[in-house]
């Protein structure tokens, strides 16, 4: 009996932008793989043409839609002996894209599980936003739904972390709209757009000052960093720190229903509780 080869599961970074940025190992890899599994063969194509490769594994297609169905099969693969490439449209897979659960499954069974590193929009758009980079969490995609995104911007108000976010290009007005109104107007953020990419732009300043950019309209692949919260910054929630609070954005300019909301939201009180103090008071 031949008890085949251990599988092995690579996961392969391909460029955000920039064929030349592909990492060295991946045009060997995919010259070499029992099995390529792509987010998008007809991309795969074009970067195998560019890279000037010739595949001699199965090709597959594992996107989105069809990740569930398709692990098991892959899993299978692996378990028989093959080594599996796993490539995605961009970027490293599993990182908002699908991977993980063929990750999950494999390390599940004591499946080797490598990595060809290389591009990364996560760490590009962090490196070249100028925001603090010592402490940073991905959130990834946004919720579409209104609701749902102010909901999930609120839980990150007081999140000290440099956040990052990835968001389709005809959302990303809103998108930072509604981290204006969770975040506040002056939240250092930079919008990176089409990173690497010969119209690169990277746009940096407060949040209402990109909402107002975005209103033009965003084109390309974004990826959005915002700063963490100051936590000097945090407000007392007693009645004499709302109402100072509440003074002091006024001297800076802001209504007093700007400074209501503001307050309100940097306290984690509610914005009744805040207008009733400060019209009580007068």
């Amino acid at each position: 009996m031949v008890v085949p080869d251990d599988g092995v599961l690579v996961l392969a970074a391909t460029p955000i932008g920039r064929v030349e940025d592909a990492p060295p190992r991946l045009a060997s890899e995919l010259a070499t793989a029992d099995v390529i599994a792509a987010e998008d063969t007809r991309r795969l194509s074009r970067l195998t043409r560019d890279l000037g490769v010739e595949l001699k594994g199965r090709i597959v297609s594992y996107f989105e839609g069809n990740e569930s169905a398709r692990t098991p099969a892959l899993l299978a693969d692996l378990l028989d002996g093959n080594r599996v490439l796993l490539v995605t449209d961009a970027g490293m897979p599993s990182v908002s894209d699908p991977g993980y659960r063929l990750v999950a499954a494999a390390v599940e069974k004591d499946v080797r599980v490598t990595a060809v590193p290389g591009p990364s929009a996560v760490l590009t758009a962090l490196a070249v936003s100028g925001l603090p980079v010592d402490r940073f969490c991905f959130e990834g995609f946004l919720p579409r739904k209104a609701g749902e995104r102010s909901r999930r911007l609120a839980s990150l108000a007081k999140e000290e972390r440099t956040m990052v976010f990835f968001e389709a290009p005809h959302r990303t007005e809103a998108a930072l709209e509604a981290m204006r109104e969770a975040f506040g107007d002056t939240r250092a953020a930079a919008v990176c757009r089409e990173l690497t990419k010969t119209h690169e732009e990277v746009r940096r300043g407060g949040l209402a000052e990109l909402v107002d950019w975005a209103r033009d309209g965003v084109r390309g692949e974004v990826t959005i960093v915002v700063t963490g919260a100051d936590p000097s910054a945090e407000i007392g929630s007693d009645p004499d720190s709302l109402r100072e609070a509440v003074a002091d954005l006024e001297a800076e300019g802001r209504t007093k229903k700007e400074a209501i909301a503001e307050v309100a939201k940097l306290a984690g009180v509610p914005k009744r509780e805040v207008y009733d103090l400060v019209h009580k008071s007068v």
